[in-house]
C-alpha cells in the first residue's frame, strides 16, 4: 500500500502481521478519507448536529471542518500522520474539529473530559502527540499535563459552541474550502484508549475504513437507521461507543447528532422529549434510572441501544413495561472499535446480548483455545475490524489467539447462535469449587427495590478459597445496615441458588467507575480502596 502519511510514528508502531487478528473485509475504495465519506453526498441543507446553542447544516459542518483542517495545515504546521489530542464534551464544534483532523491527513487521539492531568500526560507521551484542540473549559488540567509533554508543539483552544474562542477566530480568517488529505483507507486514522477498567490503557489503533465498518455493520444491519433521524448518546466520543452512535452513525445516514453536555438520566429523558430524539444510546444503570418518576415516553423515541455493560433482564423486562420499546443489547470492545453481537425487532431474546452482527464471525472457545459449537467458553471474533495495540505487543499475544480477538468474556452460545454473558473472564468467582459469576448475582441483588446500583466480586477467604462480595449503593429512601444486608442476602437466596449470595457486604456512597462509566471493579479489588 502506498500510505499518506509523512509522519509514521503510528504505522511504525503496529503490532506485526503475525500477531494481528484474521480479518473479513469490507470493500471499500483504496484511496479513503473517513471524515469525506461522512459527509459527502448528504443534502447540506440537512441538518448535521442540534444542541441547545446551535444548530448546523452539513454544509456548515463542512465548511467548518474544513477551516479547521486548513488552520491545522497552515498555521500549527500539521503533516499527515501526526497525533491530534482532542479534549472537551460533545459539542459541535469538537465533532467538527474531530472530521478537521481526519481531513488534514492527522491521527485523532480523544480523550475524556474528566481525566486528570497524569493521565493526559501518559496519553500524550505513549503517542507523541505533537497538537492538541482543546475546550477553554478544560483547559486547567490539560496545561498542568502540557508542561511535561515535549512532543506537544501547537494547542487551539475553542469555545464550546459559543464561537469565542481562538480557533474559531483563525477559521474565520482563513481561505474557504480545503483540499483533504488522499489517505489509504488503512492508514491510521484514530488512537482509541481502553477506558482502563483492567489495569493500564491501551491504545488501539484503527484505520479509515474501521471508522466506517460498523456503521455499514452494526447500524445499517442491526439498528435499520432512516435519514433524518435525530440520535443522542450519553457516551464521549473518546468512547468509540460513543463515538459510533453520536457521530459516525448520524452522518453516516444523513441523520442529526444531538449533542448533550448534561448526560444524567433526567437530562437524558428531557433532551429525548425537547430535541426529538428517535435513537438513544446510553449504559443499562441509566436506563434502569430514567424509570424512576417516567410518567410518559417521549413519541419520537423509536429505538434504545444499551452497551458498556451487561443489561440484565429485569432492566429490559421494566423498560419494556414502562416505554413499550424494546431495548437493543450489545457488545462492542475498543479494540473492534465497536459492537459485533448484538439483536434487535423479533431477534431479541432478553437476557441475551444477541447473535453475530453481520459481518463478523463469533465464537466460544474451550480451554484449548477450540471453536465450540454451543457451550460456555471465552467469547472470540473476528470480522471487518480487529485489535491492533500501539506499541505493545506483550499484550496483543493475549488479545489475539489463532487469529481471534479475545475479549475477555466469559459467554455461552446456545444452540441457536444466542450468545448470553457470564462474566468477564476475571469476574469468575471459584467458591468451595462452585463457579460464580458476579453478574448473576449482581443481577439478583439489582432487582432488589433497596438497591441502586452494585458490584461484585471474589474476596479471598481462608475457608472457601474465595468468597461473594458485594458493594451496595442504597436507591433513596431506604437505610443501609446490617438488616438492609441480611435482607439483601436473603432475598439473592431467594431469586438463584442459595451458595451464590454474598456473604460479605459493604454498603458505599458510590461506585468506583472509569472515564466511559464503567464499574472499576479492579478498584474494588484493592484493599486500600474499600472502606
Amino acid at each position: 500500500m502506498t500510505s499518506a502519511h509523512v509522519d509514521t510514528f503510528v504505522r511504525d508502531r503496529l503490532p506485526p502481521p503475525s500477531l494481528q487478528p484474521e480479518f473479513r473485509l469490507l470493500d471499500y475504495p483504496e484511496r479513503l478519507n473517513s471524515a469525506v465519506a461522512l459527509l459527502d453526498g448528504i443534502d447540506p441543507n440537512m441538518v448535521a448536529i442540534a444542541n441547545d446553542s446551535v444548530s448546523w447544516r452539513y454544509g456548515e459542518l463542512h465548511e467548518r471542518s474544513d477551516a479547521i483542517a486548513r488552520v491545522l495545515v497552515e498555521q500549527a504546521g500539521l503533516v499527515p500522520g501526526n497525533r491530534v489530542l482532542l479534549r472537551g464534551a460533545n459539542t459541535a464544534t469538537m465533532f467538527a474539529a474531530w472530521l478537521g483532523i481526519l481531513k488534514a491527513g492527522g491521527v485523532v487521539v480523544a480523550t475524556m473530559p474528566i481525566l486528570r492531568a497524569g493521565e493526559i500526560a501518559d496519553i500524550v507521551a505513549r503517542a507523541a502527540v505533537s497538537h492538541a484542540i482543546v475546550d477553554s473549559r478544560c483547559l486547567a488540567d490539560f496545561r498542568t499535563a502540557q508542561a511535561t509533554c515535549p512532543t506537544l508543539r501547537s494547542t487551539l483552544v475553542y469555545d464550546g459552541d459559543a464561537g469565542t474562542g481562538e480557533l474559531e477566530a483563525r477559521m474565520a480568517a482563513v481561505a474557504p474550502g480545503f483540499d483533504a488529505v488522499a489517505t489509504h483507507r488503512d492508514d491510521p486514522a484514530l488512537i482509541a484508549f481502553t477506558s482502563g477498567t483492567t489495569g493500564t490503557p491501551k491504545g488501539c489503533i484503527q484505520y479509515h475504513r474501521d471508522i466506517l465498518a460498523p456503521a455499514d455493520s452494526f447500524a445499517r444491519q442491526v439498528l435499520a437507521p432512516r435519514a433524518g433521524d435525530r440520535w443522542l448518546c450519553s457516551a464521549p466520543i473518546a468512547f468509540t461507543f460513543g463515538l459510533g452512535m453520536q457521530l459516525i452513525f448520524p452522518l453516516r445516514f444523513g441523520g442529526t447528532a444531538v449533542t448533550l453536555e448534561n448526560t444524567t438520566p433526567s437530562a437524558l429523558i428531557d433532551a429525548v422529549e425537547r430535541m426529538g430524539v428517535n435513537i438513544l444510546a446510553t449504559a443499562p444503570t441509566a436506563y434502569k434510572a430514567m424509570l424512576t418518576g417516567l410518567t410518559d415516553v417521549p413519541r419520537s423515541l423509536r429505538t434504545c441501544v444499551s452497551a458498556g455493560e451487561h443489561l440484565p433482564a429485569n432492566v429490559w423486562h421494566a423498560w419494556r413495561a414502562a416505554t413499550r420499546l424494546e431495548i437493543v443489547d450489545g457488545i462492542g470492545a475498543t479494540e473492534m472499535m465497536h459492537v459485533f453481537v448484538s439483536a434487535s425487532g423479533s431477534d431479541i431474546r432478553p437476557g441475551a446480548t444477541g447473535r453475530a452482527v453481520p459481518g463478523y464471525d463469533v465464537t466460544v472457545l474451550d480451554e484449548t483455545n477450540q471453536p465450540m459449537a454451543s457451550g460456555t467458553g471465552r467469547l472470540a471474533v473476528r470480522g471487518p475490524t480487529g485489535c491492533r495495540y500501539l506499541d505493545d505487543e506483550d499484550r496483543q499475544q493475549v488479545y489475539v489467539v489463532d487469529g481471534w480477538n479475545v475479549t475477555g468474556d466469559t459467554y455461552r452460545r446456545d444452540e441457536d447462535g444466542y450468545f448470553h454473558f457470564v462474566a468477564r473472564s476475571d469476574d469468575m468467582i471459584v467458591s468451595s469449587g462452585y463457579n460464580i459469576g458476579a453478574p448473576e448475582v449482581e443481577n439478583a441483588l439489582c432487582a432488589h427495590p433497596a438497591v441502586r446500583e452494585c458490584a461484585v466480586i471474589g474476596a479471598p477467604c481462608p475457608d472457601r478459597g474465595m468468597k461473594v462480595k458485594a458493594f451496595i449503593v442504597v436507591a433513596p429512601g431506604h437505610e443501609a445496615g446490617a438488616a438492609l444486608a441480611k435482607a439483601l442476602q436473603d432475598h439473592v437466596k431467594a431469586q438463584i441458588a442459595p451458595y451464590k449470595y454474598p456473604r460479605e457486604i459493604v454498603f458505599l456512597g458510590a461506585l468506583p467507575k472509569t472515564a466511559t462509566g464503567k464499574i472499576q471493579r479492579s478498584a474494588l479489588r484493592h484493599p486500600e480502596t474499600q472502606p
